[in-house]
């Protein structure tokens, strides 16, 4: 008789009371009785705010109704109507009843076993609306969760897709915030790498968005090295900046906080090897479907970011000396034929500088190769704390380098080259507890514009200018361009 808890309620329009008394008895306990007098019949309000089992409805009653009345309650599904074909008059057919949109018509006199049969049979389609809802809600949950996952789906081959079309790294980062902002609004994408030096020690590499001053970047600078430290599991004792372009003023990054900062661990085959540091807005609350996303794109960006990590190292290794960590010979005969399309496109000055230790094989042959190694590195970090950006130093071989000087005339080309010499000059190396130093030959050539001269003819003047060098005693600079012996003097500079 209840479905549940809850009393089933039955309704009447207008019924009589002898008619009323008759469904109190045929239905005994479990119901709720209410009859609506003729002249306050239940509005549109009443029926919206409850769902009777059935209503009970004299067809005088059922004539006498406004249309809109009507149409309220053929409209109301969950509730089932009873006709009660009352009056002398014929009453409508089964097909018009059905299309009156009733359950039943019955004629007076309407036994019990007539009422509890129409409430039975009103249960029963009680039951199996009911049943299409819960139908219906599991239908719509499910589609709602397969639209879910297929959106995540789109999102994570997205970012799959994109971080695998580059193999650098701030590109990744940059299509990575575009990608993450399909989840929410991101103001800001950074990141930190981390991995063994020569020394064991961890060096990291960090690649900043832009700050609003320098205090900001230095915060950021902290936040991401700490992050590092905790992740990695030891501190790290090194670390490098990379700027990442990103657009001002609107992209300028708040401090971090917990607040507005959303660090993504990112590890490969369980070893965390960078992390990224996700700016949002402070209100912004993370629901579960963001967390599950975050998670499973992390994991696609660090197979990216690692590749990208590896073939820039394996890339390096291959460009760079084993030895003295600058260019080797292979990337330097790449760069110069570059540097002779340049200027001969755009006919700008073009130097060369070719450094020679002198005396090298004395270091040794007294100290032995470990201490000549020792020196061999020195200089190839002068040769990067002297050279501008838009140089290009390089290990020629043995214990010769070169330095490539782009948009650089002659007398500009000998003084840094004489600043060079200096360098080195004054370079003090302990080994074994020996001290010594060591000095250099440079000779210098330079293209000036509009000459077209190849690639060997340039370092055949710069090897001249170095043989000039080192015939006139070593540890000066010269130079390729000599015209007649009056410009020896000049040619020919001591520090």
């Amino acid at each position: 008789m209840r479905r549940g808890n809850r009393t089933e309620l039955i309704w009447g329009l207008g019924l009589s009371e002898e008619f009323m008394k008759e469904l109190e008895q045929a239905l005994g306990s479990g119901y709720q009785m209410r009859n609506w007098p003729l002249n306050a019949l239940p509005s549109k309000r009443d029926m919206d705010k409850t769902s009777p089992l059935t209503v009970w409805i004299p067809l005088s009653v059922w004539n006498a109704l406004p249309p809109s009345s009507r149409r309220h309650l053929r409209d109301w599904e969950l509730t089932q109507r009873v006709l009660i074909l009352d009056g002398p008059h014929e009453g409508p057919d089964v097909e018009e009843i059905l299309e009156l949109g009733f359950l039943t018509a019955l004629t007076p006199p309407v036994s019990a076993n007539k009422i509890r049969d129409a409430v039975f049979r009103a249960k029963e389609v009680r039951g199996l609306y009911d049943d299409i809802f819960s139908m219906t809600r599991e239908i719509m949950l499910e589609r709602e969760l397969l639209a879910r996952k297929t959106d995540q789906i789109i999102f994570l081959n997205t970012v799959l897709t994109r971080a695998s079309q580059s193999l650098e790294p701030s590109v990744i980062l940059a299509n990575a915030r575009e990608d993450l902002s399909l989840l929410f609004p991101v103001h800001g994408l950074q990141g930190a790498f981390w991995q063994p030096g020569d020394d064991g020690r961890l060096v990291a590499e960090l690649f900043l968005a832009p700050c609003h001053d320098q205090q900001s970047r230095q915060t950021w600078i902290d936040y991401l090295l700490a992050s590092s430290t905790k992740l990695a599991g030891g501190p790290v004792d090194g670390f490098t900046v990379e700027n990442l372009n990103q657009a001002l003023p609107e992209d300028c990054l708040t401090l971090p906080s917990p607040q507005t900062t959303v660090l993504l661990p990112l590890k490969v085959a369980g070893s965390a090897f960078g992390c990224l540091a996700i700016s949002k807005d402070k209100d912004l609350r993370l629901g579960k479907d963001h967390v599950t996303s975050l998670s499973a794109a992390a994991n696609h960006l660090a197979l990216a970011l690692r590749n990208a990590m590896l073939f820039r190292e394996v890339k390096t290794k291959a460009d760079h000396d084993g030895l003295t960590l600058i260019h080797n010979r292979q990337s330097f005969d790449d760069k110069i034929a570059e540097e002779l399309k340049r200027h001969q496109r755009y006919r700008q000055s073009l130097s060369l500088l070719l450094v020679d230790l002198d005396h090298f094989k004395s270091i040794n042959d007294t100290l032995g190769h470990q201490a000549g190694d020792m020196v061999l590195k020195d200089i190839g970090a002068i040769l990067e704390e002297s050279c501008r950006e838009t140089d290009f130093a390089a290990r020629y071989g043995g214990e010769e380098f070169v330095v490539i000087m782009p948009q650089t005339n002659e007398d500009q080309a000998w003084v840094l080259a004489e600043r060079l010499r200096r360098k080195i000059e004054h370079k003090s190396f302990l080994y074994a507890d020996k001290q010594f130093q060591v000095t250099c030959s440079i000779g210098v050539a330079t293209l000036t514009p509009g000459a077209l001269s190849r690639k060997d003819e340039l370092i055949r003047r710069a090897d001249e200018a170095l043989y000039l060098a080192k015939s006139n005693g070593r540890n000066m600079v010269c130079v390729s361009n000599v015209q007649d012996q009056k410009k020896v003097v000049g040619l020919v500079r001591q520090g």
